[in-house]
């Protein structure tokens, strides 16, 4: 059985896929055989198979798998008690919104296994909540969900000193639950948002003792400040505008200033994290500091870090919508890094988005500082963006690719099939954004006359000529 087992996942899901309907089944009576390797085997083969099973309608497997796998969490051993949760973890992966109806029973379970797990399982267990909670995200923030989860995780926060490297996970978890609660986790918020700025500012004070005295004291953990930073992020992203307050009575604007300039990639990175969503959440907060703040992001665009410098671009985009015409004055110290990383070869295709995104929304402030420079990278820009789904971000980086357009129309001339391809990227764009897309490809089109336009649009791809043609009446 066990070797059956195991040759099962190592074939191609593919090839077995005639042959699950049956399969599925026999490996789910196998979580309840009484050898309990079988079952911690039948476990970790079953999550190989979630995405099969996902795709299924639920009453066939989902739901029986996901009713055995919760009594397999509280199994009487340890192996299959870690094998099951991991397996959980991994099926909420795949499910997301499908596990909505079911959460009452999920949440019995998983907040049972808090009375019934060792330390090691403990672990497994905060990571199948925090899954949990980036799988359905907000239909958790229901009074009947948080009054179950939430005791039980205030508790173990509790118990856990500031130094114990438990907190870790714990962290991690309850940024995804917060993220996901909202406005439901407000009663839980403070103690937890002070205990996080302790977190920060005791690793700042531990690192700057080290640095002054390296014979004296040890090297801090900088792990628990990497955390802490990413919690407070989740709650100012769940939080929205309720984080306000916290950040009005505590001095994380200075600690984040440290933490931005920190040696170490992982602080910067969540630090830059931490600054895009207090810029979102409560700028008034922010502003203040832009002068000492922007100089660092721009040093920070530095591909070689590919994560810092993702989330330093992504911060300076949401910077810039919120500052407006005041981007002004800082536009020249981003400008050139994000011109030269959207025109590298080889950069990861969610740096350029971001980019993209960030030269279309820093252009949409201050379309004169950036206008000029639209040749360098309209072809780039253009490619980047035309299979992002529509959304804000999307829709704030072509108002600002077609402000610069309007400034400097002949920055786009040679590159304007790239626009025209983009423009028939968006599904619903906005009346508004409609209209601008229609002014430009009209005055093109009235510009070069219509014999140039018919041998121009010779070149569309037969699907571009039809959408551009039925959209936009060109």
């Amino acid at each position: 059985m066990l070797g059956f087992n195991i040759l099962l996942c190592i074939s191609c899901v593919q090839g077995m896929v005639l042959y699950l309907p049956e399969l599925i089944p026999h490996l789910i009576q196998c979580l309840c055989d009484k050898k309990a390797l079988v079952r911690s085997i039948a476990c970790w083969t079953l999550s190989r198979y979630a995405h099969w099973v996902v795709s299924q309608p639920p009453d066939s497997y989902l739901k029986p798998l996901m009713t055995e796998l919760l009594k397999r969490i509280l199994d009487g051993n340890k192996r299959v008690q870690e094998a099951a949760c991991s397996a959980f973890a991994t099926l909420e992966e795949e499910a997301c919104t499908e596990l909505v109806p079911y959460l009452s029973f999920i949440l019995d379970t998983l907040v049972f296994a808090f009375s019934k797990y060792q330390h090691k399982n403990l672990l497994i267990l905060y990571d199948a909540i925090g899954t949990l909670a980036d799988s359905v995200g907000h239909h958790l923030n229901q009074p009947e969900y948080i009054q179950k989860l939430m005791p039980p995780l205030i508790q173990k926060w509790n118990e856990l000193k500031d130094e114990d490297k438990d907190l870790f996970p714990l962290l991690e978890c309850l940024s995804s639950v917060a993220t996901a609660l909202q406005s439901g986790f407000l009663p839980y918020c403070e103690p937890v948002y002070q205990r996080c700025v302790t977190l920060v500012q005791k690793t700042l004070a531990q690192a700057m003792m080290y640095h002054q005295h390296p014979d004296q004291y040890e090297a801090p953990d900088k792990d628990f400040m990497i955390v802490a930073l990413d919690l407070l992020s989740g709650l100012a992203e769940g939080l929205g505008g309720h984080v306000e307050q916290l950040v009005a009575r505590s001095n994380i604007m200075t600690l984040l200033f440290q933490c931005m300039q920190d040696t170490m990639p992982e602080v910067r990175q969540s630090s830059f994290a931490l600054l895009g969503d207090l810029t979102k959440a409560c700028f008034p907060h922010v502003k203040p500091c832009i002068a000492e703040f922007m100089p660092i992001l721009g040093t920070n665009l530095n591909p070689e870090f590919i994560s810092v410098c993702n989330n330093a671009t992504w911060a300076i985009g949401e910077i810039s919508m919120q500052m407006g015409a005041d981007m002004q004055p800082y536009a020249g110290l981003v400008l050139g890094n994000l011109v030269e990383i959207i025109n590298r070869p080889n950069t990861p295709k969610t740096l350029l988005e971001n980019t993209a995104i960030t030269i279309g929304r820093l252009g949409y402030v201050c379309p004169q500082e950036v206008a000029p420079m639209l040749q360098q990278f309209i072809r780039p820009w253009c490619t980047s963006l035309r299979n992002i789904r529509d959304n804000e971000e999307k829709d704030s980086a072509f108002r600002g690719i077609c402000v610069m357009i309007g400034v400097n129309p002949g920055g786009v001339v040679q590159d304007f099939i790239f626009f025209c391809d983009a423009v028939a990227s968006w599904v619903h764009p906005k009346e508004d954004l409609r209209d601008m897309f229609y002014k430009i490809l009209h005055g093109f089109k009235d510009q070069v006359g219509e014999e140039n336009w018919q041998q121009f649009s010779e070149q569309f791809p037969p699907l571009l000529k039809e959408r551009l043609s039925a959209c936009y009446g060109v």
